[in-house]
């Protein structure tokens, strides 16, 4: 079959979307875990979390890596830190994600191992995807995979996934996106102006939302978060990461026009404009 692509708009995002029942509690919104956060990087595993229970994950826990990790996020304290032993003894968790923050140590890759081996969706971003282009063994489990796996590389990523030079992945991102969805069998999310997502069945589509102000650090760490709260609330992967996707830009946009950014946007006000357009998109349907 040929590849199909689409263009990436608000009324095919927002479709699965629904209000909660009045009778809605947290068990019913889904777990996430998310471990990353090693030495000197813990903000970045923090960030996934805070965008994970801001797009509406009943519960969202932090496995931080670092040895002198915070028990407690001061500015976030709805989220429940972990380490990552204590993460993998659960067993509500919905979704996981492995990567923001995490470094490329011999723990990063011990934990990587664990999560490749869970039967969890699993997203996967940042040093976990370094880890994954370093070892050869690494790529071979996430193919082996059955769970659906969602990688979320930015170009240089990629080119080091794919062993290409940057220059390439740049001139023809398409194919890059498609080989890349094809060789692990998973949703690829290549990030960049017009971010592609391209579907192991060799579906793709582009986004058109976003500006400069995306050009910033945490931004993708808020991206993985946001596809693991909607997964926990049982949108299926796809649907889950096209919505992210579309909506991460969207938010980026909005305050844009309000006046905040492109210069000194950060991932903190993209996760609190996506809370916002997320409900507008819900409840403005009933008025």
């Amino acid at each position: 079959m040929e590849p199909t692509e689409h263009i990436l708009n608000q009324a095919f995002v927002t479709a699965p979307l629904k209000p909660r029942p009045a009778d809605c509690h947290k068990g019913m919104l889904g777990s996430v875990g998310i471990i990353g956060g090693a030495t000197s990087m813990t903000g970045a595993a923090l960030l996934a979390g805070r965008a994970a229970l801001k797009c509406g994950a009943g519960r969202v826990y932090v496995a931080l890596l670092a040895d002198n990790a915070p028990a407690v996020d001061l500015l976030q304290p709805e989220l429940m830190l972990r380490t990552p032993a204590q993460l993998f003894e659960l067993d509500h968790l919905s979704a996981l994600v492995i990567g923001p923050g995490l470094s490329q140590s011999s723990d990063a890759m011990n934990w990587l191992q664990r999560a490749l081996a869970s039967d969890l969706p699993l997203i996967i971003d940042a040093d976990a995807l370094n880890l994954l282009a370093a070892h050869h063994d690494l790529r071979l489990q996430l193919r082996q995979r059955t769970a659906p796996a969602i990688l979320t590389p930015h170009p240089g990523e990629a080119a080091r996934l794919m062993g290409y030079d940057l220059k390439a992945i740049q001139h023809d991102r398409m194919d890059t996106a498609q080989l890349l969805a094809k060789n692990f069998h998973s949703i690829i999310v290549l990030k960049g102006a017009g971010t592609i997502c391209a579907l192991p069945d060799r579906h793709w589509f582009i986004n058109p939302t976003g500006n400069p102000g995306l050009s910033s650090a945490g931004m993708g760490d808020v991206l993985s978060g946001m596809i693991a709260a909607f997964i926990a609330q049982q949108l299926s992967p796809q649907q889950a990461t096209l919505l992210a996707v579309y909506l991460h830009g969207a938010a980026a946009d909005i305050l844009l026009k309000q006046g905040t950014g492109p210069i000194g946007l950060t991932a903190s006000e993209v996760i609190d404009a996506a809370r916002q357009q997320l409900n507008i998109w819900i409840y403005s349907r009933q008025s």
